[in-house]
Protein backbone atom coordinates (compact mmCIF):
# COMPACT_ATOMS: atom_id res chain seq x y z
CA UNK A 1 0.00 0.00 0.00
CA UNK A 2 2.86 2.39 0.69
CA UNK A 3 4.02 1.75 -2.86
CA UNK A 4 0.53 2.87 -3.94
CA UNK A 5 1.03 6.09 -1.99
CA UNK A 6 4.43 6.69 -3.58
CA UNK A 7 2.96 6.18 -7.04
CA UNK A 8 -0.02 8.42 -6.30
CA UNK A 9 2.26 11.33 -5.34
CA UNK A 10 3.71 11.31 -8.86
CA UNK A 11 0.46 12.96 -9.93
CA UNK A 12 0.63 15.70 -7.29
CA UNK A 13 1.11 18.51 -9.81
CA UNK A 14 -1.32 17.37 -12.48
CA UNK A 15 -4.44 15.57 -11.20
CA UNK A 16 -6.30 18.33 -9.35
CA UNK A 17 -9.23 18.67 -8.89
CA UNK A 18 -9.20 14.85 -8.96
CA UNK A 19 -7.54 12.99 -6.06
CA UNK A 20 -4.08 11.44 -6.25
CA UNK A 21 -4.42 7.64 -6.58
CA UNK A 22 -1.93 4.81 -6.95
CA UNK A 23 -2.49 1.10 -7.69
CA UNK A 24 -0.33 -2.04 -7.51
CA UNK A 25 -1.21 -5.53 -8.79
CA UNK A 26 0.31 -8.54 -7.00
CA UNK A 27 0.38 -12.21 -8.02
CA UNK A 28 2.06 -14.83 -5.80
CA UNK A 29 3.84 -12.10 -3.80
CA UNK A 30 5.25 -10.48 -6.94
CA UNK A 31 4.27 -7.10 -8.36
CA UNK A 32 3.18 -7.60 -11.96
CA UNK A 33 1.68 -4.17 -12.60
CA UNK A 34 1.43 -0.70 -11.16
CA UNK A 35 0.13 2.71 -12.13
CA UNK A 36 -1.14 6.06 -10.93
CA UNK A 37 -3.64 8.70 -12.00
CA UNK A 38 -1.57 11.07 -14.12
CA UNK A 39 -3.93 13.81 -15.30
CA UNK A 40 -7.57 14.72 -14.84
CA UNK A 41 -9.65 13.28 -17.65
CA UNK A 42 -7.14 10.54 -18.43
CA UNK A 43 -6.99 6.91 -17.30
CA UNK A 44 -7.28 6.20 -13.58
CA UNK A 45 -4.64 4.40 -11.54
CA UNK A 46 -6.34 1.01 -11.84
CA UNK A 47 -6.45 1.25 -15.64
CA UNK A 48 -2.79 2.22 -15.88
CA UNK A 49 -1.81 -0.59 -13.50
CA UNK A 50 -3.68 -3.23 -15.53
CA UNK A 51 -2.32 -1.85 -18.80
CA UNK A 52 1.23 -2.03 -17.43
CA UNK A 53 1.10 -5.80 -16.98
CA UNK A 54 3.40 -7.43 -19.54
CA UNK A 55 2.23 -9.97 -22.08
CA UNK A 56 3.68 -12.93 -20.20
CA UNK A 57 1.94 -11.85 -17.01
CA UNK A 58 -1.45 -11.04 -18.56
CA UNK A 59 -2.87 -14.53 -17.78
CA UNK A 60 -1.90 -13.99 -14.13
CA UNK A 61 -4.32 -11.09 -13.74
CA UNK A 62 -7.04 -13.65 -13.07
CA UNK A 63 -6.58 -14.52 -9.42
CA UNK A 64 -4.35 -11.54 -8.61
CA UNK A 65 -4.84 -8.90 -5.91
CA UNK A 66 -4.98 -5.20 -6.68
CA UNK A 67 -3.99 -2.69 -4.00
CA UNK A 68 -5.48 0.81 -4.44
CA UNK A 69 -5.02 3.92 -2.30
CA UNK A 70 -8.65 4.98 -2.94
CA UNK A 71 -11.89 3.09 -3.54
CA UNK A 72 -12.34 2.44 -7.30
CA UNK A 73 -15.04 4.44 -9.04
CA UNK A 74 -18.27 2.77 -10.13
CA UNK A 75 -19.76 5.55 -12.23
CA UNK A 76 -19.20 6.96 -15.69
CA UNK A 77 -17.35 10.25 -15.49
CA UNK A 78 -14.66 11.53 -17.83
CA UNK A 79 -13.48 7.90 -17.91
CA UNK A 80 -15.35 4.55 -17.62
CA UNK A 81 -15.95 2.91 -14.20
CA UNK A 82 -12.82 1.21 -12.84
CA UNK A 83 -14.93 -1.45 -11.13
CA UNK A 84 -15.95 -2.77 -14.57
CA UNK A 85 -12.32 -3.23 -15.58
CA UNK A 86 -11.45 -4.95 -12.28
CA UNK A 87 -14.35 -7.35 -12.68
CA UNK A 88 -13.53 -8.16 -16.31
CA UNK A 89 -9.87 -8.80 -15.44
CA UNK A 90 -10.76 -11.70 -13.17
CA UNK A 91 -8.86 -10.42 -10.14
CA UNK A 92 -9.97 -12.11 -6.93
CA UNK A 93 -9.21 -9.51 -4.29
CA UNK A 94 -9.16 -5.73 -3.91
CA UNK A 95 -7.31 -4.06 -1.03
CA UNK A 96 -8.21 -0.41 -0.41
CA UNK A 97 -6.77 2.21 1.91
CA UNK A 98 -9.54 4.82 1.92
CA UNK A 99 -13.24 4.80 0.98
CA UNK A 100 -14.12 7.64 -1.41
CA UNK A 101 -15.13 10.71 0.71
CA UNK A 102 -17.38 11.98 -2.08
CA UNK A 103 -20.89 11.42 -0.63
CA UNK A 104 -22.22 10.66 -4.12
CA UNK A 105 -19.73 7.80 -4.53
CA UNK A 106 -18.96 6.70 -0.96
CA UNK A 107 -18.91 2.91 -0.77
CA UNK A 108 -20.63 2.24 -4.11
CA UNK A 109 -17.54 0.79 -5.78
CA UNK A 110 -16.90 -1.53 -2.84
CA UNK A 111 -20.52 -2.68 -2.74
CA UNK A 112 -20.54 -3.46 -6.45
CA UNK A 113 -17.33 -5.50 -6.24
CA UNK A 114 -18.59 -7.51 -3.27
CA UNK A 115 -21.90 -8.22 -4.98
CA UNK A 116 -19.89 -9.80 -7.81
CA UNK A 117 -18.02 -12.07 -5.39
CA UNK A 118 -14.78 -10.06 -5.14
CA UNK A 119 -13.08 -10.04 -1.73
CA UNK A 120 -12.62 -6.42 -0.63
CA UNK A 121 -10.45 -5.31 2.30
CA UNK A 122 -10.59 -1.65 3.36
CA UNK A 123 -8.83 0.64 5.83
CA UNK A 124 -5.24 -0.45 5.16
CA UNK A 125 -2.92 2.36 6.34
CA UNK A 126 -6.01 4.57 6.38
CA UNK A 127 -4.37 7.45 8.28
CA UNK A 128 -1.66 7.81 5.63
CA UNK A 129 -4.20 7.31 2.87
CA UNK A 130 -6.42 10.06 4.24
CA UNK A 131 -3.51 12.51 4.35
CA UNK A 132 -2.78 11.73 0.72
CA UNK A 133 -6.39 12.72 -0.01
CA UNK A 134 -6.31 15.82 2.21
CA UNK A 135 -7.15 18.30 -0.56
CA UNK A 136 -9.94 16.21 -2.06
CA UNK A 137 -11.35 15.30 1.36
CA UNK A 138 -11.41 18.95 2.44
CA UNK A 139 -13.51 19.90 -0.57
CA UNK A 140 -15.85 16.94 -0.09
CA UNK A 141 -16.35 17.23 3.69
CA UNK A 142 -15.51 20.84 4.64
CA UNK A 143 -16.69 22.31 1.33
CA UNK A 144 -13.58 24.46 1.02
CA UNK A 145 -10.00 24.08 -0.24
CA UNK A 146 -7.30 22.58 1.96
CA UNK A 147 -5.46 25.54 3.50
CA UNK A 148 -1.72 25.47 4.18
CA UNK A 149 -0.24 28.37 6.14
CA UNK A 150 3.44 29.11 5.58
CA UNK A 151 5.66 31.74 7.16
CA UNK A 152 9.30 32.37 8.00
CA UNK A 153 10.28 33.81 11.36
CA UNK A 154 13.50 34.96 12.96
CA UNK A 155 14.91 33.24 16.03
CA UNK A 156 13.12 35.87 18.17
CA UNK A 157 9.80 35.24 16.34
CA UNK A 158 9.71 38.27 14.07
CA UNK A 159 8.16 37.70 10.65
CA UNK A 160 9.23 40.95 8.99
CA UNK A 161 9.09 44.74 9.03
CA UNK A 162 5.93 46.78 8.38
CA UNK A 163 7.67 49.15 5.93
CA UNK A 164 10.28 47.21 3.96
CA UNK A 165 11.10 43.70 2.80
CA UNK A 166 13.09 41.37 5.05
CA UNK A 167 14.77 38.23 3.65
CA UNK A 168 15.16 35.39 6.17
CA UNK A 169 15.05 32.13 4.17
CA UNK A 170 18.08 30.25 2.91
CA UNK A 171 18.32 28.90 -0.64
CA UNK A 172 17.29 25.34 0.29
CA UNK A 173 14.13 26.47 2.04
CA UNK A 174 13.24 28.59 -1.01
CA UNK A 175 13.51 25.54 -3.27
CA UNK A 176 11.31 23.54 -0.89
CA UNK A 177 8.66 26.27 -0.88
CA UNK A 178 8.68 26.43 -4.68
CA UNK A 179 8.15 22.67 -4.71
CA UNK A 180 5.19 23.20 -2.40
CA UNK A 181 3.89 25.91 -4.75
CA UNK A 182 4.01 23.43 -7.62
CA UNK A 183 1.74 21.04 -5.70
CA UNK A 184 -1.03 23.46 -4.70
CA UNK A 185 -3.77 25.01 -6.83
CA UNK A 186 -3.56 28.53 -5.41
CA UNK A 187 -1.18 30.81 -3.54
CA UNK A 188 -2.57 33.64 -1.40
CA UNK A 189 -1.14 36.82 0.10
CA UNK A 190 -2.52 39.92 1.77
CA UNK A 191 -2.43 43.50 0.52
CA UNK A 192 0.53 44.63 2.62
CA UNK A 193 2.65 41.71 1.49
CA UNK A 194 2.01 42.65 -2.14
CA UNK A 195 2.85 46.31 -1.48
CA UNK A 196 6.02 45.67 0.54
CA UNK A 197 7.47 42.58 -1.16
CA UNK A 198 6.07 42.86 -4.72
CA UNK A 199 6.16 39.04 -4.94
CA UNK A 200 5.93 37.09 -8.20
CA UNK A 201 4.14 34.19 -6.44
CA UNK A 202 5.39 31.76 -9.08
CA UNK A 203 7.24 28.45 -9.07
CA UNK A 204 10.68 29.28 -10.46
CA UNK A 205 12.96 26.90 -8.53
CA UNK A 206 11.21 23.57 -9.09
CA UNK A 207 9.71 21.79 -12.07
CA UNK A 208 5.99 21.80 -12.58
CA UNK A 209 3.10 24.22 -12.71
CA UNK A 210 2.44 27.64 -11.22
CA UNK A 211 -0.46 28.05 -8.79
CA UNK A 212 -3.25 30.56 -9.33
CA UNK A 213 -2.30 33.82 -7.62
CA UNK A 214 -4.81 35.13 -5.07
CA UNK A 215 -4.66 38.49 -3.30
CA UNK A 216 -6.85 41.03 -1.54
CA UNK A 217 -7.21 44.68 -2.49
CA UNK A 218 -10.13 46.02 -0.49
CA UNK A 219 -9.85 49.65 -1.65
CA UNK A 220 -8.15 49.08 -5.03
CA UNK A 221 -4.84 50.60 -3.92
CA UNK A 222 -2.44 48.10 -5.49
CA UNK A 223 -0.39 49.73 -8.31
CA UNK A 224 -0.80 47.95 -11.64
CA UNK A 225 2.95 47.84 -12.30
CA UNK A 226 3.43 45.14 -9.64
CA UNK A 227 4.40 41.58 -10.58
CA UNK A 228 0.91 40.47 -9.61
CA UNK A 229 -0.47 42.21 -12.71
CA UNK A 230 2.13 41.03 -15.22
CA UNK A 231 -0.39 38.75 -16.97
CA UNK A 232 1.85 35.70 -16.78
CA UNK A 233 -0.47 33.63 -14.61
CA UNK A 234 -4.15 33.53 -13.73
CA UNK A 235 -4.63 35.97 -10.85
CA UNK A 236 -7.68 36.58 -8.65
CA UNK A 237 -8.06 39.82 -6.72
CA UNK A 238 -10.81 40.06 -4.11
CA UNK A 239 -12.03 43.61 -3.52
CA UNK A 240 -14.82 45.51 -1.80
CA UNK A 241 -14.61 48.42 -4.22
CA UNK A 242 -16.91 48.51 -7.23
CA UNK A 243 -15.59 50.21 -10.33
CA UNK A 244 -18.49 52.25 -11.65
CA UNK A 245 -16.98 52.20 -15.14
CA UNK A 246 -17.36 48.45 -15.42
CA UNK A 247 -20.53 46.42 -15.63
CA UNK A 248 -19.42 43.58 -13.36
CA UNK A 249 -16.56 43.54 -10.86
CA UNK A 250 -16.11 39.80 -11.43
CA UNK A 251 -15.32 40.51 -15.10
CA UNK A 252 -13.00 43.41 -14.35
CA UNK A 253 -9.59 43.16 -16.03
CA UNK A 254 -6.46 44.82 -14.75
CA UNK A 255 -4.59 47.47 -16.67
CA UNK A 256 -0.84 47.02 -16.87
CA UNK A 257 1.36 49.36 -18.90
CA UNK A 258 -1.76 50.71 -20.62
CA UNK A 259 -2.95 47.30 -21.82
CA UNK A 260 -5.80 45.09 -20.69
CA UNK A 261 -4.71 41.99 -18.82
CA UNK A 262 -7.29 39.21 -19.12
CA UNK A 263 -5.39 36.95 -16.71
CA UNK A 264 -6.28 39.19 -13.78
CA UNK A 265 -9.83 38.99 -12.49
CA UNK A 266 -11.40 41.16 -9.79
CA UNK A 267 -14.07 39.56 -7.60
CA UNK A 268 -16.34 41.76 -5.50
CA UNK A 269 -16.84 40.59 -1.92
CA UNK A 270 -17.90 42.14 1.36
CA UNK A 271 -14.92 42.35 3.71
CA UNK A 272 -16.92 41.36 6.77
CA UNK A 273 -16.35 38.65 9.37
CA UNK A 274 -17.31 35.97 6.83
CA UNK A 275 -14.97 37.23 4.13
CA UNK A 276 -12.38 34.44 4.33
CA UNK A 277 -15.02 31.73 4.43
CA UNK A 278 -16.81 33.27 1.45
CA UNK A 279 -13.51 33.56 -0.40
CA UNK A 280 -12.73 29.88 0.15
CA UNK A 281 -16.23 28.96 -1.03
CA UNK A 282 -15.65 30.93 -4.22
CA UNK A 283 -12.27 29.26 -4.74
CA UNK A 284 -13.85 25.86 -4.35
CA UNK A 285 -16.34 26.71 -7.10
CA UNK A 286 -13.33 27.51 -9.29
CA UNK A 287 -11.93 23.97 -8.70
CA UNK A 288 -9.13 25.28 -6.48
CA UNK A 289 -8.72 22.46 -3.97
CA UNK A 290 -5.63 23.63 -2.10
CA UNK A 291 -4.35 27.07 -1.12
CA UNK A 292 -0.92 28.03 0.20
CA UNK A 293 -1.19 31.16 2.34
CA UNK A 294 2.21 32.87 2.35
CA UNK A 295 1.40 35.97 4.36
CA UNK A 296 1.46 38.33 5.88
CA UNK A 297 0.94 37.99 9.59
CA UNK A 298 -2.47 39.66 9.61
CA UNK A 299 -3.88 37.32 6.94
CA UNK A 300 -2.44 34.20 8.58
CA UNK A 301 -3.75 35.28 11.98
CA UNK A 302 -7.21 35.69 10.43
CA UNK A 303 -7.16 32.12 9.12
CA UNK A 304 -6.11 30.89 12.58
CA UNK A 305 -8.75 33.02 14.35
CA UNK A 306 -11.54 31.67 12.16
CA UNK A 307 -10.22 28.09 12.30
CA UNK A 308 -10.01 27.95 8.51
CA UNK A 309 -6.64 26.24 8.15
CA UNK A 310 -5.49 22.62 7.95
CA UNK A 311 -1.70 22.60 7.90
CA UNK A 312 1.09 25.05 8.76
CA UNK A 313 4.72 25.17 7.66
CA UNK A 314 6.70 27.27 10.14
CA UNK A 315 10.29 28.07 9.20
CA UNK A 316 12.57 29.39 11.94
CA UNK A 317 15.90 30.88 10.90
CA UNK A 318 19.05 31.75 12.84
CA UNK A 319 18.57 35.49 12.20
CA UNK A 320 17.65 37.86 15.01
CA UNK A 321 15.63 40.96 14.13
CA UNK A 322 14.87 42.41 17.60
CA UNK A 323 11.90 44.41 16.33
CA UNK A 324 9.24 44.17 13.66
CA UNK A 325 6.00 42.31 13.01
CA UNK A 326 5.41 39.45 15.42
CA UNK A 327 5.04 36.02 13.85
CA UNK A 328 1.64 34.27 14.10
CA UNK A 329 1.04 31.68 16.79
CA UNK A 330 -0.19 28.37 15.37
CA UNK A 331 -1.11 25.48 17.64
CA UNK A 332 -1.84 21.95 16.49
CA UNK A 333 -0.38 18.49 16.06
CA UNK A 334 3.32 18.42 15.24
CA UNK A 335 3.72 15.93 12.39
CA UNK A 336 7.22 16.64 11.14
CA UNK A 337 10.36 18.54 12.12
CA UNK A 338 13.56 18.84 10.11
CA UNK A 339 16.44 21.16 9.27
CA UNK A 340 17.63 22.63 5.99
CA UNK A 341 21.07 24.06 6.67
CA UNK A 342 20.40 26.96 9.06
CA UNK A 343 16.59 26.74 8.92
CA UNK A 344 14.38 24.60 11.14
CA UNK A 345 11.06 23.62 9.60
CA UNK A 346 8.09 22.22 11.48
CA UNK A 347 4.83 21.03 9.95
CA UNK A 348 1.71 21.31 12.10
CA UNK A 349 -1.78 20.03 11.41
CA UNK A 350 -4.90 21.53 12.90
CA UNK A 351 -6.41 19.55 15.74
CA UNK A 352 -9.80 18.19 14.70
CA UNK A 353 -12.69 18.63 17.10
Amino acid sequence: MRRCFDLAKLGAQTVSPNPMVGAVIVHDNRIIGEGFHRTRGEAHAEVNAINSVSGNDKPKLAGSTIYISLEPCSHQGLTPPCTDLILSSGMKQVVISVIDPNPEVHGEGIERLRKQGISVLTGVLAEEGNQLLANFRSVMTQHRPYVILKFVQSSDRIIGHPDYQVWLSNKFEKILVHKLRSEVDGIMVGTNTVLIDNPQLTNRMYFGKNPVRIAFDRTMRLPKDLHLFDGAIQTLIYTETRDQNLDSPSKNVAQANGKSNDHVEYIFMQFDDNMLENCLTDLRKRNIQSVLVEGGASLINSFVKHDLWDEAWVVTTHHTLNKGVKAPLVHGQLVQKFNLETDEIIIIRRNRT
